[in-house]
């Protein structure tokens, strides 16, 4: 195969593929049909014609019948006239009537069956085309929602990678948002220990830690102290000593 061969060949593959990628067989078979009811609109005119010339020779014999007629009473009344040549003259004319209205009955029988095969093959294609209207309809209606059906897998296809990438982003932000929580937890700890200092100015030494300990233990004995004499009564309670009186 020579190298023009085997260009024209890819050529020719490339641009079938992008035909048919092009393609819509909606389109196709509505044109298909728009065809097949162009040729019957064609067979139909067919027949028509055909009806219309038969229908001429029918009345072109039947002129042709009357004159004969007439001719034939004129042969009897010129006879009966004692004319024979008048009746000679008639007859011979009615006589070439009658082989042209024989050569019209051969053109009528034969436009006859002419226009009875035409009206069936009208029939016949009438039904195909009519068979193939229901067929087309019906492929272009599973066409269409085989359509539709891609085109709904193809978005649940991109929903669910961007879903997949949304999930994905939601698991970044949750494992960071818990080590900022847990760095803000050991913060605080840290900050409660002592072991870090607060800069706010809001953290205190160890002096005052210790004094605020004391006080608060000197405060719960008190009201231990307390809570003793109301159970015991005056008896439970500590003797307290009236302070002395400065001498006059």
């Amino acid at each position: 195969m020579g190298l023009w061969q085997r260009f024209t060949m890819i050529f020719k593959s490339k641009a079938n593929k992008a035909l048919d990628k092009a393609e819509d067989p909606r389109e196709t078979l509505d044109y298909s049909y728009e065809k097949q009811l162009e040729l019957l609109q064609k067979v139909r005119r067919g027949v028509a014609d055909v009806a219309t010339s038969r229908k001429r020779l029918e009345l072109q014999m039947t002129q042709l019948q009357q004159q004969s007629d007439k001719l034939e009473q004129q042969a009897k009344a010129a006879l009966a006239g004692g004319r024979e040549d008048l009746a000679r003259e008639a007859l011979t004319r009615r006589s070439g009537l009658a082989t042209q209205i024989t050569d019209l009955q051969a053109q009528h029988a034969s436009l006859v069956d002419q226009e009875e095969k035409l009206v069936q093959a009208s029939q016949r294609l009438q039904a195909k085309v009519e068979a193939f209207r229901t067929k087309k309809e019906t492929i272009k209606a599973t066409y269409s929602a085989a359509e539709a059906q891609t085109k709904i897998n193809e978005a649940f296809s991109g929903i669910s990678e961007e879903l997949g990438d949304v999930g994905m982003a939601i698991q970044r932000a949750e494992d960071k948002t818990a080590q900022l929580q847990a760095r803000g937890q050991a913060i605080d700890e840290l900050l409660a220990s002592g072991a870090l200092d607060d800069p706010t100015g809001t953290s205190k030494d160890s002096i005052t830690l210790e004094l605020e300990r004391m006080a608060s233990g000197n405060e719960v004995e008190a009201q231990l102290a307390a809570m003793k004499a109301e159970i015991g009564g005056p008896e439970a309670a500590p003797a307290i000593e009236a302070p002395d009186k400065p001498q006059a």
